[in-house]
């Protein structure tokens, strides 16, 4: 068997798509059983239907903006057809693996088997992380100054809680500085020296089991630079914006969710923003596929204070519109995607293995 199309269905095998479902399912149904909240499904009969409708429209402009992106990044290569196939399986593999994994090596097989070089796949990917990453690292400080510490929830949590949450922010904040701007000097500024550091660096005694990673590594990152040299300002004016754009659509939608069960000020709208990013950036060191689980059990104590009974209900509706679906549409792409790429459709055996 090809060996890429081993690694897609090794990674998209079923065990791995049951797993966060079961843990998210778990988790819901605590939130419910815990404090008795059952009959507070009735409150779904409360809801504003404008502002559901306004949650599913923010998504599908979300994945358009991502297949504008992924789009434009590869300078029209792909097709719009093919844009889909390519941000429907990156997320179906994001949601199936822990965050702080992501979905980047099955997008970098992904890319290629559409047909771009492998270099190329590889400064895509990259690129997409640096850009994603460098909205967290730019915004949340801006968060942080205009909520003046409100950002942080303090909703049924004592002291101690809310400072083990503003530890996580600023770890994994601190992580995410520190690997972005890595990259970004790796790939724009000394790619070799780069290479030549983790070669060094895996030169130590305790570390040389990791030097033929660190020599594969290197050597794509000296791939991926080579490609993305001569881009010109409206590439990058594209790149940039369109991340943005993504990234501000995918926080919003929460924003039209929890309006559809409560009124909501524009002060307060910006404060949903705000705690959203900063709840997305402690979930980025989740260790669960996904966040299954984790984003279940911490949403009531960062949006809690928004909605009040409404709570629980929210979080299922949005792990129902933002997560389930993915798991679901991915494994109606991924067969058909194989088909098309590999020239055939997987068999069972190939699924289990």
């Amino acid at each position: 068997m090809d060996q890429n199309k081993k690694t897609i269905l090794k990674s998209f095998s079923p065990v791995k798509i049951l797993i966060p479902v079961f843990l998210g399912l778990a988790a819901t149904v605590w939130l419910f059983i815990r404090d008795d909240k059952v009959s507070e499904l009735k409150g779904l009969a409360q809801a504003n239907v404008w502002w559901l409708v306004a949650a599913l429209l923010v998504l599908l402009v979300r994945d358009v903006g991502y297949m504008y992106r992924i789009r434009s990044l590869t300078d029209k290569f792909l097709t719009w057809r093919n844009s889909l196939d390519v941000i429907m399986l990156w997320e179906f593999a994001s949601a199936i693996t822990p965050s702080v994994v992501g979905g980047t090596t099955i997008a970098t097989i992904i890319l290629n088997k559409e047909g771009i070089p492998l270099g190329k796949s590889l400064a895509y990917v990259m690129l997409t992380a640096v850009l994603d990453n460098m909205f967290f690292i730019v915004a949340a400080p801006i968060a942080l100054l205009l909520t003046q510490g409100q950002v942080f929830p303090t909703f049924n949590l004592d002291p101690s809680d809310v400072a083990k949450l503003q530890s996580a922010f600023y770890i994994s904040y601190s992580l995410i500085a520190v690997y972005t701007f890595a990259m970004i000097y790796a790939l724009f500024v000394k790619p070799r020296a780069f290479k030549w550091l983790l070669l060094k660096v895996t030169s130590v005694h305790f570390l040389r089991k990791w030097r033929v990673n660190a020599f594969q590594h290197g050597n794509e990152i000296v791939w991926a630079s080579e490609q993305l040299k001569g881009k010109g300002f409206n590439y990058w004016s594209r790149a940039i914006i369109s991340t943005i754009f993504v990234w501000s659509a995918r926080y919003f939608l929460l924003n039209c969710l929890i309006a559809a069960f409560t009124d909501v000020t524009l002060s307060e709208h910006m404060l949903i923003i705000s705690r959203n990013l900063i709840f997305w950036i402690v979930m980025l060191i989740a260790i669960t596929p996904g966040g299954a689980g984790i984003v279940e059990m911490a949403f009531p104590s960062f949006f809690g204070l928004f909605l009040g009974g409404f709570s629980s209900i929210v979080v299922v509706l949005y792990r129902l519109i933002t997560y389930y679906p993915y798991l679901i549409l991915g494994s109606i792409f991924l067969p058909r995607w194989i088909a098309k790429v590999f020239g055939h459709y997987p068999k069972q055996s190939e699924v289990r293995a």
